[in-house]
């Protein structure tokens, strides 16, 4: 199938402002008040996490397990969406958002899908397919977001997955110098087919961004929440940046641009 041409809204001509699993600085990360929250304080989009349920149903939850942000225990794969959705995603952030659930993937589209953009990261480590792209891409189409959407992750492996399943839809592979060797060095950075290079703030520099821009990519940083450094990012010439804290992005570039 031949890529389509450029439509796709993470192509802007400004850094764009993510709220990093919404406005998770003041709404419990990953779900719905935290996404509306970020869409209200003028985010662009949001970036979030997503992974199957027992059942297959793509949910949106950073770890791998339920413990830090839920009073339930054990794996999100062992537990069925009904199962998830018992668990309060909400209230060890604070008493008013306590119950809060964890939503699904689908919730998140017929909520926001028309008002935000979305940098969906693949949470899988494994290289072979479960079926987290194929579902997370079959519900990108159904609400009609191929060009609202963008899918990230840490794996090369997924995102060779997801371009396989529909190449229109731009990928970006996760960078952290933390990273094991092999991951950190992007031996298999080919595989992913990447459009977009993802690393973690503080790595960036200006010979990375320059290096990136000679390969044709576009550099979105993560997690970024001091006003200085948002200014230098910005500066550089960074498409985006994610933030816990989108109303202090947008004061941030509102003044950069004017300037």
């Amino acid at each position: 199938m031949p890529v389509q041409p450029e439509t796709n809204l993470f192509y802007a001509d400004r850094v764009l402002n993510l709220g990093h699993r919404g406005a998770s600085h003041d709404a419990p990360e990953n779900t719905l008040p935290a996404f509306r929250l970020a869409a209200e304080m003028g985010a662009d989009g949001v970036e979030l996490d997503a992974q199957l349920s027992a059942d297959g149903e793509v949910v949106v939850i950073h770890d791998f397990r339920v413990d830090k942000t839920t009073g339930g225990h054990g794996p999100v794969k062992a537990k069925t969406v009904a199962e998830l959705k018992t668990l309060d995603a909400g209230g060890h952030f604070g008493p008013q958002f306590a119950g809060t659930p964890i939503p699904t993937l689908q919730e998140i589209f017929a909520a926001l899908g028309p008002v935000l953009l979305f940098n969906i990261e693949l949470k899988t480590m494994s290289l072979r397919d479960e079926g987290l792209e194929a579902e997370v891409i079959r519900l990108v189409e159904d609400f009609g977001l191929q060009d609202r959407v963008l899918l990230s992750s840490f794996n090369p492996f997924a995102l060779q997955r997801a371009f396989r399943a529909n190449p229109r839809i731009k990928r970006g592979l996760l960078w952290d110098p933390a990273l094991p060797f092999f991951l950190r060095w992007q031996l298999f950075r080919p595989l992913a087919h990447p459009h977009m290079f993802h690393p973690q703030w503080q790595a960036v520099t200006p010979a990375m961004m320059e290096r990136e821009r000679r390969r044709g990519m576009r550099v979105n940083v993560w997690t970024c929440n001091d006003p200085a450094a948002m200014r230098r990012l910005a500066a550089m010439g960074v498409a985006s940046i994610m933030t816990d804290r989108p109303d202090l992005l947008k004061q941030v570039l509102d003044e950069f641009k004017a300037n």
